[in-house]
C-alpha cells in the first residue's frame, strides 16, 4: 500500500500547518491507547493519523477541539457574577470628617503649657552626666 502523503490530506483540512498539528495529536493519542480506525499495516502512528484523516474515519473538526482542549491548563467555568459594590468618590473626605467628629482634642492655651512646663521636675545628675 502507498504511503499516505500531505496530498491526500489537504481536501480534508486545508491549512498544512493544522494538518501536521491535528496529525501529529491524534498520533500521540494511539501512543497512549486510543483506538485506531484503519488497518495498521506495520505503519507508525503518524502515517496511522494522517491515514485516518484522509480516509475520513475521524473529523478532523473534533481533532481540532480535542487538541485545543488538551493545551488549555484552566478550564473557564461559568458562575455568577459577583454583586458591584458601589464606588465611593468621596471615601477619603468622608473617613476624614467621620474620624474628625468622633476624636475630641483637649485644647491647651500656650500659658496651660507653660504652667505645666514649669512644675517638671528636672531629671537628677548621676556622676556619669557630671564628668
Amino acid at each position: 500500500m502507498a504511503r499516505v502523503t500531505v496530498e491526500d490530506c489537504i481536501d480534508k483540512v486545508e491549512n498544512r500547518f493544522e494538518l501536521v498539528l491535528i496529525a501529529s495529536h491524534r498520533a500521540r493519542m494511539i501512543a497512549s491507547g486510543s483506538q485506531i480506525t484503519v488497518d495498521r499495516d506495520n505503519d507508525k502512528n503518524p502515517v496511522v493519523s494522517l491515514r485516518e484523516i484522509a480516509d475520513a474515519t475521524l473529523a478532523p473538526d473534533d481533532l481540532k477541539e480535542d487538541f485545543i482542549q488538551s493545551l488549555q491548563k484552566h478550564v473557564e467555568v461559568d458562575e455568577p457574577e459577583a454583586e458591584a459594590v458601589p464606588a465611593l468618590a468621596s471615601a477619603p473626605e468622608q473617613a476624614r470628617s467621620d474620624a474628625l467628629g468622633d476624636v475630641q482634642f483637649d485644647r491647651m492655651t500656650e500659658e496651660d503649657l507653660l504652667r505645666g512646663l514649669e512644675g517638671l521636675v528636672p531629671p537628677t545628675e548621676t556622676e556619669d552626666d557630671a564628668d
